[in-house]
């Protein structure tokens, strides 16, 4: 008959169970683990010192001088491994031989009595001590967590309200002023985070109220108007419609821009020359009316990314070089390979653009001109900016000495892609 083999149950509950219980015993608190810390170290130290001195005076030899009246003495010598040795000088008193039994005897016990003594005056010492030592690592933890209960208390005192206050920690650079700079770094992000999120909601709030207040004038107008026509209606229904498609256009920029905040959902295989292609095919009245050349040279460019957000980059590239042109200007678009990355990049005539200006139309709702004319927002070149840091791709700008503007965003070539060498720009 076969017996059973023994499960591994029994052994992981009360590996489990044994868990627990060190995880009950063990102190919550830090200064508590440090003070047990500091005890029990200096114990075993303690231990291990008493130790290596009681060895060493058991093992030392003890030596007995005895004196006569005359001068001759006698030495009474006990090694540590040939037991008590009795050595006589010449001319030693032949009575002091009876003696020297009885002498043996009491030099023995006196010496075992020293180290019993020693033994248990030293563990007396040690207990003392023991004490004294979780007394001292008490204070000594306390004072050495006490800069950490301070950043403790002031991070928390620290809200939206009062964002702006930091730890500003001084002292040596050591591990806690590391720790103190690197919370002050990490409050100083949010608050230009929370900054940009209050300029953020507050235009966006103001971009939707002036058409919001332009469809309820529109509306009011109407209705008290006792002379309206069919056309008057039809002028102002015409003027709601255009302000709905506006907002509507707003909305779905607010919501390409949330979106590519938050990251790719999927990635798959985009590239750049087709996404340029397909923004050039859009019709642009503004393009005709303006008679803008447009130059277009593509080379494969392949990446790794979500397509829908990739056309919208190079759409959003191409507007806003029609959009921002003069009369008669012209939009180079370009497509192409640098090293391992794939380039795309557009430029344009316009108006001058300061150098030190460049860097902030690419914020939300910030535009060279504060009139939101022909329907802009100032959202595209957020956008663009948005949906190139959500796939790693570097952002470059810069303005043109005539007046206009060059864009180029260089994403990480596609792992798997092959481009000819007259692909590269």
């Amino acid at each position: 008959m076969r017996l059973p083999k023994p499960t591994a149950a029994p052994l992981a509950g009360a590996a489990r169970l044994l868990a627990a219980t060190v995880r009950r015993l063990t102190p919550r608190r830090v200064r508590m683990r440090l003070t047990l810390l500091y005890g029990v170290l200096f114990v075993a130290s303690g231990a291990v010192l008493l130790t290596i001195t009681y060895l060493l005076v058991t093992h030392a030899s003890s030596n007995v001088i005895v004196g006569t009246e005359g001068g001759d003495v006698s030495r009474l010598s006990r090694g540590p491994d040939s037991g008590t040795s009795v050595g006589l000088t010449e001319g030693t008193p032949p009575n002091l031989d009876a003696g020297m039994g009885n002498l043996r005897e009491h030099a023995y016990r006196q010496h075992q009595e020293g180290l019993e003594n020693l033994l248990v005056q030293a563990g007396i010492a040690l207990a003392i001590m023991a004490v004294i030592s979780i007394v001292l690592g008490w204070l000594v933890a306390g004072r050495v967590l006490r800069p950490l209960r301070t950043m403790t208390g002031t991070i928390r005192r620290i809200s939206a309200r009062n964002v702006h206050e930091r730890l500003a920690v001084v002292g040596p650079a050591d591990e806690l002023k590391d720790l103190a700079d690197t919370v002050d770094g990490l409050l100083g992000r949010l608050e230009v985070a929370l900054d940009s999120h209050r300029r953020f909601v507050a235009n966006a709030a103001h971009e939707l109220r002036t058409p919001l207040t332009l469809e309820h004038a529109l509306v009011e107008e109407s209705l008290m108007d006792r002379d309206a026509t069919v056309e008057s209606y039809r002028s102002n229904m015409e003027r709601l419609l255009a302000s709905s498609r506006q907002q509507a256009r707003l909305l779905e920029s607010l919501l390409t821009l949330s979106s590519s905040e938050r990251g790719l959902d999927r990635r798959e295989a985009v590239d750049l020359a087709d996404a340029a292609e397909q923004a050039v095919g859009i019709p642009r009245p503004d393009a005709e009316h303006r008679d803008l050349d447009v130059d277009i040279r593509i080379a494969p460019a392949p990446v790794t990314g979500d397509t829908a957000l990739v056309e919208r980059l190079v759409a959003n590239l191409v507007d806003n070089a029609v959009d921002y042109n003069v009369p008669g200007g012209r939009v180079e678009i370009t497509t192409g390979t640098r090293g391992r990355h794939a380039v795309v990049t557009v430029a344009n005539t316009g108006p001058e653009v300061p150098p030190d200006q460049v860097e902030r139309l690419f914020e939300p709702f910030q535009r060279l001109g504060r009139s939101a004319g022909g329907g802009h927002h100032g959202l595209g070149l957020s956008i663009v900016r948005t949906i190139a840091t959500a796939h790693d791709a570097a952002l470059t700008a810069r303005a043109r000495p005539g007046g206009g503007l060059v864009v180029e965003v260089a994403f990480p070539l596609r792992n798997d892609a092959v481009v000819p060498a007259l692909a590269q720009m």
